[in-house]
C-alpha cells in the first residue's frame, strides 16, 4: 500500500524542523547545566525518583491536575488537548496495527489513514471508527473551549486573558485549525466512501447528501492539503513559541525531581523553566498590580516571556511584589520568584562592590544567651514589637541574646532584590560569623523575610530557626507563658513570606486563639493577599501602595473583627496607612495579655 500524497509535504517538513530544533535546543540547554547539576541527574536516573516523574508528567503533561484545582473548566480545556491529541495519536497507531499487522508504517501513514485505507475492512473497525471520533469530539470540545476563552475569558473563569507576541498568534492559529481540518478532511474522505463513525461518518453522509459525492471527490484534496498545512505550520513554530512547553515541561520535571533547582545567578537550568511556561494567563489573575492598580503588562506571564526572547527590561524585572501569589497558582510549579531575583543580579550586580567594608569587626549585639533575636530592619521601624517580645521573653524567664536592638546588620534580601547579590553574600557570612561567635543554639526573628533567608540562604548548620510565631506558642505548649482569654475578636493576615513563602500558617492562629477569637478574610492562607509595600518591588508608588494596602485592609474589617493582627513588621506598617482599624503584631495583643 502506498503511504505517500503530494499534501504530505507540509506535515513532513513541519515534524522534521520542529524534532531538529527540539533536538538542538535539549542538547544546547544539558551541555551548559552546572557540573553538579549533571551529576545530580546521572545519580537520580536509576532511583525512584524517576518513576515519581513519569507519574508527575503523567498528572501534569496529559491530565492537568493542577490547573483543575485552579479552575476545573480551564482544566478540562488544557486535558481535552493535551491528552485527548495523545490518544488520538495511540490509538491511531494501535488502529493501524490492527489493520495492517507489526509493518512499517512511515509517519505520515499513521496520521492519514483514513485518507490511504479508505476501503480496508476489519472486524473491530466500528469500534475503532467509534472510539476515534470519540476522542476526536473529545479534542474538538476543547478547542471550541480555547475559542470561548479568547474571546470571552470571563465565561471561562479569567479576568483577563495573555496578550501574544505574533509567533505565538501565528501557533495558536494553527493549533485551532488542526482539528477542525482533519473532521473536515476525514469526513470528506468518509463521505465518498460510505465509511466512518458516528462524528466522521454522520458528516460525511450529510454532505455527500447535500453536495453530492462528486463534489466531495473535487473538495477531497483540498481539505488534506489543509489539514497537512495546518499541521505543518504548527509544528515549525511550536519550538519558538510558547507551544515550547510541550516538550519543556517533561524534562524540567525529572530535573526537579533530581534536585535541579534555579540558582541566585542565571545559569542554563533557567531555560527549562523558562520555556517551560505555556502562558495560559493563570498568573495574571492573582496578581494585585492588575486587580488593584490595572497594571497588566507586567506579570510573570510576560516577564518569562519578555525574558525568553532577549526583550527584558527593568520595568518588567523590577514592578512585582514578589508575593508568591502567582506561583502558588502556576501550573508548571516554576519558579517565579527566584527566577525574577537572578534577572536582577544580570542588570545590576556589581561584584567589587565595596561599600560594606565598614561591618568588619562591627557588633553592636548585647546581652548574652542561647536563644538569639534578631528583629530585622522593619522590626525596628515598629519598636511596639520589639517591646513585645522583650516582655515576653521577660514574662518566659529567657535570656536573650540581642543580635540587632541598636541596629547594625541586616539579613541581605534588600540587596538582593536591588540585584547586589555579591554584597548581600557577604553580608550573611558576616552575619553567619556574628551568630557563631556568640554561641547561639535558637534564632527567633519577627520578620518573615529575615526567616526565609535565614532558613534558604545561610549556612547555619547547629542553629535553628524559627519565627516568633512559632517561639510563642512553644512557650504557650510548655508552660512557661500563662495568657487570659478575652473576648476581643481579630482578623489575622497571612503575610506572604511567611505563608507561602515559609509554610507557616497554624501557629499564629493558635497563638490569636489562646487570647481571643481568630476571624478569617476572604482571601486566606496560600490565597492570602499581599499588603503592597514589598521591598521587591522598586516600581511602583508610595500612593499606590496605599492603595493595594486599603483593598487589603477593607477585607479584613469587612470581617467585623475589632483588631487586624498580622505577624510582620512590613505588612503591619503597610496596613495601618490603608485603614483606621488597629492594626497589631501577634507578638502585641500576646504581651497585652500576660497573666
Amino acid at each position: 500500500m502506498k503511504f505517500y500524497a503530494p499534501f504530505c509535504l507540509p506535515f513532513l517538513v513541519g515534524a522534521l524542523v520542529m524534532a531538529a530544533v527540539i533536538v538542538w535546543k535539549y542538547v544546547v540547554w544539558f551541555a551548559e547545566l552546572p557540573r553538579a547539576d549533571k551529576k545530580r541527574v546521572l545519580f537520580g536516573i536509576p532511583t525512584p525518583r524517576t518513576l515519581g516523574a513519569v507519574g508527575e508528567v503523567i498528572g501534569e503533561c496529559l491530565l492537568h491536575r493542577r490547573i483543575f484545582r485552579v479552575n476545573p473548566l480551564l482544566g478540562y480545556m488544557h486535558m481535552s488537548l493535551a491528552f485527548g491529541w495523545f490518544l488520538l495519536i495511540v490509538v491511531g497507531w494501535i488502529e493501524t496495527v490492527a489493520y495492517l499487522g507489526l509493518r512499517w508504517v512511515p509517519l505520515q501513514g499513521h496520521v492519514f489513514f483514513k485518507y490511504f485505507a479508505p476501503t480496508l475492512m476489519l472486524r473491530e473497525k466500528p469500534f475503532f471508527d467509534f472510539v476515534m471520533d470519540l476522542l476526536l469530539l473529545f479534542v474538538l470540545s476543547g478547542v471550541a473551549l480555547a475559542w470561548a476563552k479568547r474571546f470571552c475569558s470571563r465565561a471561562m473563569g479569567m479576568r483577563r486573558t495573555t496578550r501574544h507576541v505574533p509567533g505565538d498568534r501565528i501557533a495558536l492559529t494553527a493549533l485551532w485549525f488542526v482539528f477542525p481540518a482533519r473532521l473536515a478532511a476525514e469526513s470528506i474522505t468518509c463521505g465518498i466512501y460510505g465509511m466512518g463513525g458516528f462524528l466522521t461518518g454522520g458528516l460525511g453522509a450529510f454532505m455527500a447528501e447535500h453536495l453530492g459525492r462528486s463534489t466531495l471527490v473535487v473538495l477531497e484534496q483540498g481539505a488534506w492539503w489543509f489539514y497537512s498545512i495546518a499541521l505543518g505550520v504548527f509544528f515549525v513554530a511550536l519550538p519558538f513559541s510558547r507551544y515550547m512547553h510541550i516538550f519543556t515541561e517533561i524534562p524540567l520535571i525529572f530535573l526537579r525531581r533530581y534536585g535541579v533547582r534555579p540558582r541566585e545567578k542565571e545559569s542554563s537550568a533557567d531555560r527549562f523553566q523558562i520555556e517551560a511556561c505555556s502562558r495560559c494567563g493563570i498568573c495574571i489573575d492573582p496578581c494585585q498590580l492588575q486587580s488593584v492598580l490595572g497594571i497588566d503588562d507586567v506579570q510573570s506571564v510576560y516577564f518569562l516571556r519578555d525574558r525568553r526572547y532577549g526583550m527584558l527590561t527593568r520595568e518588567v524585572a523590577q514592578n512585582c511584589l514578589m508575593c508568591g501569589r502567582c506561583q502558588a497558582k502556576c501550573p508548571v510549579g516554576i519558579d517565579l520568584n527566584t527566577l525574577r531575583l537572578n534577572s536582577r543580579d544580570t542588570m545590576r550586580n556589581t561584584p567589587d562592590e565595596r561599600r560594606y567594608d565598614y561591618f568588619k569587626g562591627l557588633d553592636r549585639s548585647e546581652g548574652e544567651g542561647k536563644v538569639g533575636y534578631f528583629a530585622g530592619c522593619m522590626t525596628l521601624l515598629t519598636p511596639r514589637t520589639m517591646t513585645a517580645m522583650e516582655r515576653i521573653f521577660t514574662a518566659a524567664g529567657e535570656e536573650v541574646w540581642w543580635a540587632d536592638r541598636n541596629g547594625g546588620v541586616c539579613c541581605g534580601r534588600p540587596l538582593k532584590l536591588s540585584g547586589e547579590t555579591d554584597s548581600a553574600r557577604r553580608m550573611m557570612e558576616y552575619n553567619t560569623q556574628l551568630f557563631r561567635r556568640h554561641g547561639i543554639r535558637t534564632l527567633v526573628t519577627s520578620c518573615p523575610i529575615c526567616l526565609k533567608v535565614f532558613r534558604e540562604e545561610y549556612r547555619l548548620d547547629g542553629i535553628r530557626v524559627i519565627h516568633h510565631s512559632q517561639y510563642i506558642l512553644e512557650l504557650l505548649s510548655a508552660g512557661r507563658l500563662r495568657l487570659e482569654r478575652g473576648a476581643a475578636s481579630y482578623a489575622y493576615h497571612d503575610p506572604c513570606e511567611l505563608g507561602r513563602g515559609s509554610g507557616i500558617y497554624d501557629e499564629p492562629r493558635r497563638v490569636i486563639e489562646a487570647v481571643g477569637t481568630l476571624l478569617e478574610p476572604a482571601h486566606t492562607r496560600e490565597d492570602a493577599l499581599c499588603c503592597g509595600s514589598s521591598v521587591a518591588n522598586t516600581v511602583i508608588s508610595d500612593s499606590d501602595q496605599v492603595r493595594i494596602a486599603t483593598s487589603v485592609a477593607d477585607e479584613l474589617t469587612a470581617t467585623g473583627a475589632d483588631a487586624i493582627v498580622t505577624a510582620c513588621p512590613l505588612c503591619k506598617k503597610a496596613l495601618v496607612r490603608g485603614t483606621t482599624t488597629e492594626v497589631c503584631d501577634l507578638a502585641e495583643i500576646v504581651a497585652k495579655r500576660i497573666r
